[in-house]
């Protein structure tokens, strides 16, 4: 799986929510980078030469071509990586130290909260061999406090942190684009009125904009 060297960066990927978080910061801060899909269904990122960059065996990896080749993998790692980095006018990040710690708080609870609960609730509403009401409960349950955490968050307020759209908030679409695709969720914009005026307000963002054009690109490749 050869790296482009014609792109400042190199983002290995799948179809899964993770990757498209980097992509959406990586358009946010103008930052070229080539797209290489890695067949899960092949268990190639349980191989080399994949897990030589990454031993978790997990997407997405990012190498920085401009920084010796310097490979960093986990999302969450990633975007604290790029903002930290190349973020120096704060387009997505911030400037005040307290900004900038409640922005990794809402990135780490993105981390810790959204992705893995959304993560299994996609599992065993869609993929788990055998149907399992408690697991299924479990997990649409933790789905549904996520959103209301959320909800309660938004009351007053568009975005996250600072009155502008961040990294933190970044974190959390592509998950939330699951919602229509999982059982046991319609409605939830009326529900969860906040949070669908957020999803919705990041959707018409360029950057999210391009990141889908470029996702797309790669799955019709």
């Amino acid at each position: 799986m050869p790296a482009d060297h014609g792109k400042q960066f190199t983002l290995y990927c799948h179809g899964g929510p993770n990757p498209w978080k980097v992509a959406i910061v990586l358009e946010a801060l103008c930052l070229p980078y080539k797209l290489i899909n890695v067949d899960s269904s092949t268990q190639e990122h349980k191989k080399k030469p994949y897990t030589d960059l990454n031993p978790n065996g997990r997407m997405p990896t990012l190498i920085d071509h401009s920084n010796n080749d310097f490979v960093i993998w986990e999302s969450g790692a990633i975007i604290l990586y790029l903002v930290g980095k190349y973020d120096k006018e704060h387009k997505i990040s911030f400037e005040e130290f307290e900004q900038t710690s409640t922005a990794n708080q809402y990135l780490m609870f993105q981390m810790s909260g959204q992705g893995p609960y959304f993560g299994q609730a996609v599992w065993f509403n869609r993929y788990h061999g055998e149907k399992i009401p408690s697991a299924i409960d479990r997990y649409n349950n933790e789905v549904l406090r996520v959103l209301s955490v959320l909800e309660d968050i938004l009351k007053d307020k568009e975005w996250l942190v600072g009155g502008k759209c961040s990294y933190a908030d970044i974190s959390f679409l592509p998950w939330n684009g699951l919602l229509g695709w999982m059982s046991g969720f319609d409605g939830w914009q009326e529900k969860f009125p906040k949070v669908a005026a957020w999803d919705a307000r990041m959707n018409e963002l360029d950057s999210v904009k391009k990141m889908k054009a470029a996702k797309e690109a790669l799955a019709n490749h």
